[in-house]
């Protein structure tokens, strides 16, 4: 199994506080990868490395074997990584399907974008019957479709989610990490999620990292993490 990233002796703090110490980490090609741990653990500081959105003040980050430690967004996006960020983040004020185009601004062959609209669409169809809404008139789980899908028009390599199903209903919930299963065989991606529904997500997922306090404490196939006495310490009767 080759690695697709590679993450070397990370250090990340803002001001006086370490949020990252030392991690390291390898995320395996076209498997669903769980970044888990306590609330300020550091998760969402971890992805945001990645797709250098805070400073780092040492280390290095690898996408297969090249550095991008240092390269700004757009140019990950260009190199094939994608971030989905926590929270409200389409532009309310345009269509379901300007928003998706926002995902492609930088593919100039218009015969491309056109079909990877159209394989999003494949992917969430109730996005194509509502292409002309504005993104502010859909419904929670319709909005988090459309952030996904913008992120998939850009052929990720490596897609990064922070809590894609904060907020949204159980049954919603269930759909999502199915929809999810469908995107890393589809679009032939590999996926690094952070998530608090944990339980469900470990039963789709390929491996796991756990992080405490800033640091890599444990790293394994999901099968391997359910039961194990790191998790019982971790998440304490979550498990049960």
């Amino acid at each position: 199994m080759s690695e697709i990233l590679t993450i070397n002796n990370l250090d990340v703090g803002y001001g006086d506080l370490q949020v990252l110490s030392d991690v390291s980490m390898e995320v395996n090609r076209n498997e669903i990868s769980i970044l888990m741990g306590p609330n300020g653990a550091g998760k969402s500081t971890l992805l945001k490395s990645i797709y250098n959105l805070v400073d780092i003040q040492s280390g290095e980050i690898l996408l297969e074997e090249e550095e991008i430690t240092a390269d700004p967004a757009h140019e990950l996006l260009q190199k094939g990584v994608s971030f989905v960020s926590q929270g409200k983040v389409n532009f309310d004020r345009l269509s379901v399907e300007e928003n998706l185009l926002m995902g492609a601004h930088h593919i100039e062959n218009e015969k491309k974008i056109k079909s990877k609209k159209q394989e999003v669409y494949e992917q969430f169809p109730v996005l194509k019957e509502k292409k002309n809404e504005y993104a502010f008139n859909l419904s929670g789980g319709q909005q988090q479709m459309v952030a996904i899908g913008r992120a998939l028009m850009s052929s990720p390599k490596l897609l990064l989610m922070d809590e894609p199903s904060l907020g949204l209903a159980p049954k919603l919930v269930k759909e999502l990490f199915e929809k999810i299963v469908e995107i890393k065989k589809n679009f032939d991606t590999t996926i690094l999620i952070v998530e608090h529904n944990l339980k469900s997500l470990m039963e789709i997922a390929d491996h796991g990292f756990v992080l405490v306090e800033g640091e890599i404490i444990a790293s394994d196939k999901c099968e391997n993490l359910k039961g194990s006495e790191v998790m019982h310490k971790v998440f304490v009767g979550e498990f049960d």
